[in-house]
């Protein structure tokens, strides 16, 4: 057998290059595009199989320098951090608030639907949590990140089993999403009257709300790179005091210096944290994390724990369908605009915001369009819920850690 050893280099070299087949198969492959499969993923799961195989017929092992991968992870949470804005908050409105509740709520009843299915299925509840709110609310970057915590605890297989579920997440999230919220408005005679959102609130000079093009520049990616880096330097002191108390993951500190900093220029007004190159640079930092994260999956571990992952992962779909119609809605106003809003959340409860995004069009594009949910749930899924969900996951793991 032939061993394969890539530098730190050559691993996200072979990262892109999985990415760039990701993204061209995503073009070619309208199912991808349909379930807004990530082009990390896409190309991962491919080298991932080819491994396999390679493997298995005792050709090839390859065995990759993972130093890059903590780096661009801990970049892109530092970046999420930068989204925590109570201001922005506060301009959403009521409704934002209520389905952040909401969103945050369902993302503790998924860690304790994991860890209960994965006690009575004989589960680790370590390797269980990694089917919750970390795969399903979290999708693939938080699968990705949270996975190697629990594998340096001694539970090979973790990072296989987050992937799968986030993966499965998505299919399933963009699959209930359209018909329980046609479900709703035909089985409740729901009237499709759509509420007009507050002009006011599209004028606030936030990033979100701001369709104004505006021309990028090398000097504003710099000054947003290093404010992060920044942000991460501090931070990694802020997780070394945390992790005195409880075992936090390493990116937790500088993701709450990056919040601390984003409410200290929204409430000052008087520095720029150059929002838009930070978005950039968390969606880049994110697929070289995902793609170094993808190209070392190990698809053989995942062979003794199938049936039981496939338990977890049903009652995972069971619960967000469950509480998605019986309390999203009814919180929401138990209205059309609730039901299109109760699609989105299957779609980034389960997978992601894209995935939100596109249930929602699809009902829309059936019935009439809805403001109020397309002005709700990308401020919640895209800005917010990541931001909880890491830390309720982080109180989660440090509990059962101890």
């Amino acid at each position: 057998m032939y061993n394969i050893k890539m530098d730190m280099i050559q691993t996200v070299g072979l990262a892109v290059i999985i990415l760039i087949v990701g993204r061209l198969l995503r073009k070619k492959v309208k199912i991808f595009e349909i379930y807004c499969i990530p082009s990390p993923v896409i190309g991962g799961f491919l080298f991932a199989i080819f491994n396999l195989v390679l493997r298995q017929t005792n050709l090839i092992i390859f065995e990759f320098d993972n130093t890059l991968q903590s780096f661009f992870m801990t970049l892109f949470f530092t970046s999420i951090g930068f989204n925590a804005s109570w201001r922005l908050l506060k301009v959403g409105g009521k409704k934002v608030v209520l389905f952040l509740i909401l969103a945050i709520v369902l993302v503790i009843l998924q860690n304790i639907m994991a860890l209960g299915v994965g006690i009575l299925s004989g589960v680790d509840p370590l390797v269980a949590l990694l089917t919750g709110s970390t795969a399903m609310t979290g999708g693939h970057g938080t699968a990705a990140a949270m996975a190697p915590i629990v594998e340096e605890m001694g539970h090979t297989g973790a990072k296989s089993v987050a992937i799968a579920a986030a993966t499965f997440g998505l299919i399933a999230g963009s699959s209930i999403g359209g018909p329980l919220a046609n479900g709703l408005i035909r089985r409740k005679k729901i009237e499709v009257i759509v509420e007009k959102i507050d002009d006011e609130k599209i004028k606030n000079d936030e990033f979100l709300f701001d369709n104004d093009v505006k021309k990028l520049d090398g000097e504003n990616f710099a000054k947003a790179f290093f404010l992060i880096l920044l942000s991460m330097f501090i931070g990694s002191y802020v997780s070394a005091y945390l992790n005195q108390f409880l075992n936090f993951p390493s990116y937790i500190g500088p993701m709450i210096v990056a919040a601390v900093l984003r409410n200290i220029s929204d409430s000052t007004n008087k520095f720029d944290l150059h929002y838009e190159e930070i978005h950039i640079l968390e969606d880049v930092s994110l697929n070289l994390f995902l793609g170094m994260a993808m190209i070392s999956l190990k698809l053989w571990e995942l062979g003794n724990v199938a049936g039981q992952l496939a338990l977890l992962l049903i009652a995972q779909v069971v619960l967000a369908y469950l509480f998605i119609y019986f309390v999203t809605f009814r919180v929401m106003g138990s209205n059309y605009d609730a039901a299109v809003l109760s699609a989105g959340h299957a779609g980034f409860g389960l997978g992601a915001t894209p995935n939100g995004i596109a249930n929602m069009q699809s009902v829309c594009d059936r019935y009439k369009y809805s403001h109020i949910a397309f002005f709700v749930m990308p401020i919640v899924g895209a800005l917010f819920i990541d931001f909880f969900n890491v830390a309720i996951i982080s109180g989660f793991f440090s509990f059962l850690a101890r």
